[in-house]
């Protein structure tokens, strides 16, 4: 069964609390306001936008005390020809210092500033083409709506959150930024609009339950951690190239998914990111690593058809517990299922259904 109000509630347990949308909003928007304003490293911006999960509207909620956090893009006009990927980070030093001391971290691609409540990733870009920075600058990129937020969205240069007409005019095609790899030594390019722009879509297709079959299978993810890889964006990238459009609910869509996985791609694929197709998403991903997962995925694929399949209200919602753990809501109490015996309460990961890839 669909068991659509079970899975909306599901889905409220397990997104951001309004608390940690609320941190996440204030340690942004505080950082983007610092940037912005500092006199030393305003004349270097562009713009600044959002990135990551959630901006893309498929973050779930942190489990075992972590905290929140979210991707910010510092769009700028340093030239990668003339600094190096250390130059142009070193440039935010003493600002960080300045607000951020004793907060912040350099990491391979970015900055990570930790907070009480949140975590920030700041990344720096390098000079967009001159035709791309009207984009940049325009709205429908700095917008800290998340998709989920918005009625209408295009990536258009006049598109704003009050003007539904703007939908009309034909999205642009974005162009890929460069960011900076200290490790590496060089720049390397990254299209975070073009995933923004891709979930967008893909979530229309879907009848907007998309994001909502990511989040699912992103919680389904953290209740099974080993192996600690495919997840985060990665993941969220394979879900997307195998779930089908035209999905009728999220039950659907995650059962679909998961046989997708299954039958579609019994070993490692090559996923080649929106908008930066020479980049392979699963690159770091080892072959052994994604035979474990294969074989997670398969153990899920068939409890989620069992649960989709199954006649008795109570059965089906038991079986999806059993797939998704308590923040599942329980069934009714006043209904009797002819295996409800055979269920329990956990928040331990999917034991074995199938027996596994070659069972």
């Amino acid at each position: 069964m669909e068991v659509k109000s079970y899975f909306s509630d599901f889905l409220s347990n397990i997104r951001l609390t309004k608390n940690q949308t609320d941190d996440l909003k204030t340690g942004h928007t505080t950082l983007r306001k610092r940037l912005l304003a500092d006199e030393s490293i305003s004349p270097y911006i562009i713009n600044t936008f959002l990135q990551g999960s959630y901006r893309r509207a498929t973050a779930v909620r942190p489990k075992n005390k972590s905290k929140s956090d979210v991707d910010v893009i510092v769009v700028t006009n340093l030239d990668s020809e003339e600094y190096t990927p250390q130059q142009a980070l070193d440039l935010f030093v003493p600002f960080l210092d300045e607000y951020y001391s004793g907060k912040w971290e350099m990491q391979g691609r970015s900055i990570g500033i930790e907070l009480s409540y949140v975590e920030l990733d700041l990344v720096i870009t390098s000079a967009p083409s001159e035709i791309q920075k009207e984009l940049i600058e325009s709205e429908s990129v700095s917008t800290s709506k998340s998709l989920e937020e918005l009625s209408h969205w295009t990536l258009t240069k006049s598109w704003s959150f009050s003007n539904e007409n703007s939908k009309e005019e034909p999205s642009w095609k974005s162009e890929p930024l460069l960011i900076p790899d200290r490790e590496a030594d060089k720049w390397e390019k990254t299209d975070p609009l073009a995933q923004i722009k891709w979930t967008w879509d893909k979530n229309a297709a879907c009848n907007s339950h998309y994001v909502n079959v990511v989040k699912a299978l992103k919680w389904w993810k953290k209740l099974n951690p080993d192996p600690k890889y495919p997840k985060g964006y990665p993941l969220e990238h394979f879900i997307g190239s195998c779930c089908p459009d035209n999905i009728s609910s999220v039950a659907e869509g995650v059962t679909l998914t998961l046989e997708n996985i299954v039958s579609d791609h019994s070993s490692k694929p090559e996923l080649k990111d929106h908008g930066v197709p020479e980049h392979d998403v699963f690159k770091r991903i080892t072959d052994e690593e994604y035979e474990k997962f294969y074989d997670l995925v398969s153990d899920a694929a068939s409890l989620a058809r069992e649960a989709l399949d199954c006649k008795d209200k109570v059965d089906s919602i038991n079986l999806w517990r059993d797939l998704f753990g308590s923040k599942f809501p329980e069934p009714p109490s006043n209904v009797t299922g002819t295996q409800n015996s055979s269920f329990t309460k956990r928040e331990a990961p999917t034991s074995s259904v199938s027996g596994g890839r070659f069972g």
